[in-house]
């Protein structure tokens, strides 16, 4: 098994650790520390040593932030976490907050509580050059100061986790598509053109993209926790230690990369002759604080790699189509194994095992791309329920289940959702599916001109929704990697993103309805950015379209048809028929049975 179903988070023990936090507050001096749930890597899958957030407070998702003062504490978290943070963080210790994308709601929360002359505790390694700027502009005007310091937490948690020193492996050229030394001189171009001498590279997955390395440190993402410089003239230093990386990748690449130890990264900066490119959004304080008190010389322009890696080539497009259709299969095999067993007492973790199953008899299985959601009933209300045995549920007549789960493989990296009936669906749940069918219909079939922002698609697939008063607290897609990261930018389908969509960009399109205490829908698809024929343009327009990779059938018992359209019905039958034509060779012959009847035209 990938997935685990305990949880190290302890609430109960939070009254005595907030009291030990304060008393390292009063040690040195402070008003209050903040504890972002994240580390200096900014990655959402975050190693043992570095899930603070849940050591102090129980919160175990994804996106939070919690404060401390002398005499209060709160947890901020966003809209996919409202009614999750409620189970886990204990209301006698924490007051709980909204938290917007910019963090401004913590420096409100902050100057309620403090008076002028305060000082707020941060350590630089866990918060942006952008979040500690704007967390410094913010209290300014109270008279509140922000000061870096050793990780209090760290002081507290006496038997907190060794950093991971998991091993790195080569990703060859034939899952790549492009020679690392190609990439290096492509993104070193965009540094010189910035008029920078190099930049630093503290994200793993552009390191890992970058390189054509992969790793293990942290789980279901295979990037390995390190920071990179690369210079103007192509070559990268890698800061890792040696042992971790195999003779033969440094033979092939001597010419081009050196690896030096965690050791000699405040140095390296001191050594580079010129200015040095930073992405702010990314980049630790720590290292724009090390970087100013040694070189001075700071260019702050986006990461080199992130779009670059957001575009994926050729050989990266068709080894996804080619994995999408392996899962797919695997899907199949679930899904029929779910309609024929779940009446007969199954669990929400009987069915979280059979998942993973599923997955590991394609035998081209590297690890789940995140922990499976899979939620009956009123736990899928919860957007980012995770099983534990405390919260596990049996599988009950009428019910709605929700899937949402997703595969690592060398080929590529695979995110789906689907929700099913168990037994046969009420009207009002046949009517809800379908409105939330009818936003990613619309948006799988939408056309739009080069240039255009994922927030501008957005609304598209939240329109039939929004005519009944309904909305849902998330995106309507993300970014996906390549054997990487399955949330991926910089692209979004959201309402504040700012960034054009490429031909070549692989995205999530998943709308959903959510009722508290009652039952959640999501029906999720990946698709890639594709040119639109222009000899279908009216105009002299370049035009975009989504190339779906996701097939799977979609529960056609939830299907209400007095609401769908002509043109509805026209995709649903046609992504129905290609699903079968694709996936059936792969099936076994019980799921190709089911398959051809979860097919079946409307």
């Amino acid at each position: 098994m990938f997935q685990t179903f305990e949880t190290d988070a302890t609430p109960n023990q939070a009254a005595p650790r907030v009291s030990a936090l304060r008393q390292q507050l009063q040690n040195r001096q402070l008003s209050a520390f903040l504890i972002p749930r994240c580390d200096r890597f900014r990655g959402e899958m975050v190693a043992p040593r570095d899930q603070r957030l849940a050591w102090l407070t129980g919160f175990t998702g994804s996106a939070g932030m919690c404060a401390v003062t002398l005499e209060q504490a709160a947890i901020f978290t966003d809209g996919r976490y409202t009614l999750q943070v409620r189970d886990e963080v204990d209301a006698d210790v924490f007051s709980y907050q909204p938290l917007d994308s910019g963090g401004n709601n913590v420096a409100s929360w902050l100057q309620g509580v403090l008076e002028s002359g305060a000082t707020v505790g941060i350590d630089d390694d866990l918060h942006t050059v952008s979040e500690a700027r704007q967390l410094k502009q913010s209290l300014l005007p109270a008279g509140i100061d922000v000061t870096p310091v050793a990780n209090l937490i760290d002081g507290i948690w006496h038997d907190q986790p060794e950093p991971p020193q998991g091993p790195i492996a080569e990703f060859r050229g034939e899952m790549a598509g492009e020679p690392d030394a190609d990439k290096r001189l492509r993104m070193a171009e965009i540094v010189r053109s910035n008029g920078a001498a190099a930049a630093v590279i503290t994200l793993p997955s552009s390191t890992c993209w970058l390189l054509n390395i992969r790793g293990s440190d942290i789980p279901r993402s295979p990037v390995v926790h390190a920071f990179s410089i690369l210079h103007g003239d192509g070559s990268v230093e890698l800061f890792v230690e040696k042992s971790r990386v195999p003779d033969e990748l440094l033979t092939r690449r001597s010419a081009g990369l050196t690896v030096r130890p965690w050791s000699e990264f405040a140095g390296a900066l001191a050594e580079i002759d010129g200015n040095v490119q930073i992405d702010p959004d990314v980049v630790p304080f720590s290292v724009a604080r090390a970087l100013a008190e040694t070189n001075g010389r700071i260019m702050e322009y986006p990461d080199p790699c992130i779009l670059a890696k957001a575009v994926k080539n050729k050989t990266e497009i068709s080894n996804s189509k080619e994995i999408h259709l392996v899962d797919g299969a695997a899907m199949a095999e679930f899904l029929s194994w779910v309609e024929r067993n779940w009446s007969r007492g199954l669990s929400e973790v009987d069915v979280v095992r059979k998942l993973e199953g599923c997955r590991q008899n394609t035998g081209k299985l590297h690890d789940i791309s995140f922990d499976a959601i899979v939620a009956s009933g009123p736990n899928a209300a919860l957007c980012h329920y995770r099983v534990t045995n405390a919260t596990n549920r049996r599988l009950q007549e009428g019910e709605l289940l929700l899937i949402d789960s997703g595969g690592n493989y060398p080929e590529g990296t695979t995110d789906i959702t689907r929700t099913v009936v168990l037994g046969d669906p009420t009207d009002e749940q046949r009517r809800l599916f379908t409105l939330v069918l009818k936003g990613l219909i619309a948006l799988s079939r939408a056309r739009w001109p080069e240039g255009t922002w994922g927030s501008r698609l957005d609304s598209i697939a939240r329109y039939p929704l929004w005519q009944i008063g309904a909305d849902y607290d998330h995106g309507t897609g993300h970014g996906v990697g390549q054997f990487l990261d399955v949330h991926e930018g910089p692209q979004r389908l959201a309402a504040g993103s700012r960034v054009p969509l490429q031909p070549g960009m692989i995205m999530s399109i998943e709308p959903g309805l959510y009722e508290a205490g009652r039952f959640g829908i999501r029906t999720e698809n990946l698709a890639v950015v594709e040119v639109v024929d222009s000899a279908r343009n009216l105009q002299d327009r370049n035009m975009m379209c989504f190339k779906t990779l996701t097939y799977v059938p979609i529960d056609r018992r939830l299907m209400d048809r007095q609401i769908l359209t002509s043109e509805d019905i026209d995709w649903i039958n046609t992504y129905h028929a290609q699903t079968a034509d694709k996936l059936g060779p792969l099936c076994t012959p019980s799921a190709k049975q089911w398959l051809v009847q979860a097919c079946a035209p409307l």
